[in-house]
Parts: C-alpha cells; structure tokens; sequence
C-alpha cells in the first residue's frame, strides 16, 4: 500500500461509513481497483481507519457519551445484540459471501428498498425526532434491522436507517440513531481485529496508518454534519438511486 492508496481508502470510509451506500462495499471495489491484496498492512490499515470513524462519532455527539445517557446507551447495546451474535456465530459463512457480484447485487435491492420506503413515508406524521425518546422495543427491530448489514453491499447504515423510520423515527433521529449504534458495533469490530490481527502491525508502516487515520477522521467528522444537514431538506431517494446506477455499473465490469 502506497500513501496515494491510504488517502484515496481513507477518504472512502470516512464518506461512505455513516451513509446507505456501503463502505465495505466501496472498500471492496476500491481495493480490487487499485489492486491491493489483503496483506498484513492492508489488515492493520482497515482497523486503523475504523477507530478513526469511531472517534468521529464520540468528537460529534459528546454529549450523548456520558454517564446521564445510560438510559441511551441501553437501548444501543440492545440493538447491538442481534447483530453481535450472528456476526459472531456466523462469521465464516460471512466472509464467504464477500464478493463482487453480491456486493453488486446488494447494492441494487438495497437502493430498490430505499426508493419503496420512501415511496410510501410520510415526514409530516408523527415521528419520534430525538433518539433518547426510542422505546426498547423499537430498538431492538432496529438491531434486528442491523443484521442484514452482515451481508457484503447492503450498509449498516442504511439498514438501521430503514429499520428506523419504519419503526416510527424521523429521517433525522434514525440516521442519528444509526451514528450513534456504530459506536458499539465498531467498537466490537475493531476489538476483534485487533486481538485477531495485531502481529500485522508489526509489519505495518506507521506513516501510511498514521495518514488513513487522520483522513478517514476528517472525511467522517464532516460526513456526519453535512448529512444531516442535508437531511434537513432532502430524502434517502438519492442514495435510493444512486446504490441502484452503482451495483449495476459493477456487475457491468465485473461479471
């Protein structure tokens, strides 16, 4: 990996993590472009970048970080769970699905999910606007939601999202919902690579971990603001659209 590649991938996660397109769907693609094989720098370098979104997501909201949000931070582990057990029960099964052609195709229902979604979602009924008022019970259909991003292409973002607004949260309260339920998912993730993989960083060249790091941070920091802001005036119809031109584009190349 070059310092060219450890920009170009950082930028990518720290866009795409916190929106409904995929980041490691994006990473794949990006990866088989600039032809990086999954080495031990490769290994040490993704679970740089992911502490790096996670830091973005405690600099953005610190008030949500503290003891009297504990009430919070409940219902996030609750709607961590389900996606914590199968992800661990089934981790094999889901690396083996890591491939172009699902990436691809996940990417295209997932955009078709958005679109009918939105279709039929009205903001002006009554919607929960702020994540500390989400019931249990909500939380763990969100959690329950989360499981389908185990399966390469489909966003954990976009389906907590989903999961979210079909539950009754606003667009913005579900996205803030999803930023903030990132928090323990990728905590557990980065945990897990680390134990699993920290010999790689043995290996590893600092200078280009040290700069994906902080390009990842910058990129997701402002990711998080811009989009709500734009939440504040537009729907998921684009990122609907967008998954939709994008999948087929892949299997276009690629299949």
């Amino acid at each position: 990996m070059q310092i060219i590649d450890s920009v170009i991938l950082g930028i990518i996660e720290g866009f795409t993590e916190f929106l409904p397109i995929s980041s490691t769907g994006h990473l794949i693609v990006a990866s088989e472009f600039l032809g990086l094989k999954q080495d031990s720098m490769n290994k040490a370098y993704e679970v740089i970048i992911q502490f790096a979104a996670i830091l973005a997501v405690i600099l953005n909201y610190p008030d949500k970080f503290s003891i009297k949000k504990i009430e919070l931070w409940k219902k996030l582990i609750l709607a961590f769970i389900p996606i914590g057990a199968i992800g661990f029960l089934f981790s094999h099964q889901i690396k083996a699905m890591f491939s172009i052609e699902i990436v691809a195709t996940m990417f295209i229902i997932g955009g078709i999910v958005f679109l009918i979604v939105e279709k039929f979602y009205d903001e002006k009924k009554s919607h929960i606007t702020d994540v500390e008022q989400v019931s249990y019970k909500q939380a763990l259909y969100i959690g329950i939601a989360q499981i389908f991003a185990l399966i390469p292409g489909t966003s954990r973002a976009g389906s907590t999202i989903i999961g979210a607004m079909l539950v009754g949260l606003n667009r913005k309260a579900s996205a803030e919902f999803s930023f903030l339920l990132a928090f323990p998912v990728m905590c557990a993730t980065t945990g897990y690579d680390i134990l699993k993989h920290y010999k790689d960083f043995t290996d590893a060249n600092l200078m280009i971990l040290a700069i994906g790091f902080v390009v990842a941070f910058i990129v997701a920091f402002l990711t998080i603001k811009l989009f709500l802001k734009f939440l504040q005036n537009f729907t998921f119809v684009a990122f609907g659209i967008y998954r939709i031109i994008f999948g087929v584009i892949l299997l276009l190349i690629f299949t």
